[in-house]
């Protein structure tokens, strides 16, 4: 079924008690953070932004990295706050029904929005922390940030001197291995897997709804545009995350 939120909702939605989540970028948009695919993504206006989160440019290039840092400085005066799709996964959370919250997104909107930080697993990490690529340091972002306002245009790590980026993951690095089986076991026990706003094309994140379905979940995809996947879920929302995914989650 493709389309609206049907109403009344289907019986094995209504009555799910296990609900893993997948978000993606599309979740954020109504916060004012693009996405990165879409019509007016990020990448889609200007193909050389991924540049600033390829890891081989960056090590490479000190004017990527220096590009990199003032758009983090821009980001930080940015009015960013969680929306009605944010809140409607920590209602979902309060009524006991999250079972798992897996995000592609570095924002951390869905803590924001009150949904404990035990059930959200950041699969591409967080941008609120600065780690060295050398020696593994980690610190906040708010301390690299204040270097930047104190003159430093390309802040090095400060234990050895190496090179400092947000603590996400970029395009040429892995993802952490602990996170990633963790996900995985969160797809394959649940009656429901949903996946919202995410464009299901970066591996091996979206593998996950193959293992929710061959394991006998339920798959709801919501997201503006087709992905892979779309065949194989039990209903997939057309409609903006923001008003669908209260009413599709009964937490409206």
């Amino acid at each position: 079924m493709t389309g609206a939120v049907p109403d009344p909702l289907p019986g094995w939605l209504a009555e799910a008690r296990r609900v893993t989540v997948l978000t993606g970028a599309g979740i954020s948009t109504d916060s004012g953070i693009p996405d990165y695919r879409g019509p007016n993504g990020v990448w889609t206006r200007d193909p050389d932004a991924e540049k600033l989160v390829t890891l081989s440019y960056y090590v490479a290039d000190p004017g990527i990295r220096r590009k990199a840092w003032r758009m983090r400085a821009e980001m930080r005066s940015a009015d960013v706050a969680p929306n009605a799709g944010h809140r409607a996964l920590a209602r979902l959370g309060e009524q006991g029904r999250l079972h798992a919250l897996l995000t592609q997104n570095v924002d951390g909107l869905h803590q924001a929005a009150g949904s404990p930080p035990g059930t959200v697993l950041e699969l591409h990490g967080t941008v609120h922390a600065v780690e060295c690529l050398s020696c593994g340091d980690r610190t906040s972002m708010d301390d690299a940030l204040a270097r930047l306002d104190a003159g430093e245009d390309d802040p090095a790590c400060r234990v050895c001197g190496g090179i400092l980026k947000s603590a996400t993951v970029s395009f040429g690095q892995a993802l952490d291995e602990r996170v990633l089986a963790a996900a995985a076991e969160a797809a394959a026990d649940c009656d429901v897997f949903l996946a919202v706003g995410t464009s299901l094309v970066v591996y091996p994140v979206a593998g996950l709804v193959e293992i929710a379905a061959a394991h006998g979940a339920r798959v709801v995809i919501v997201n503006a545009e087709p992905t892979p996947y779309d065949d194989l879920a039990d209903l997939v929302v057309r409609e903006p995350i923001s008003t669908a995914l209260p009413r599709l989650l009964g937490t409206a």
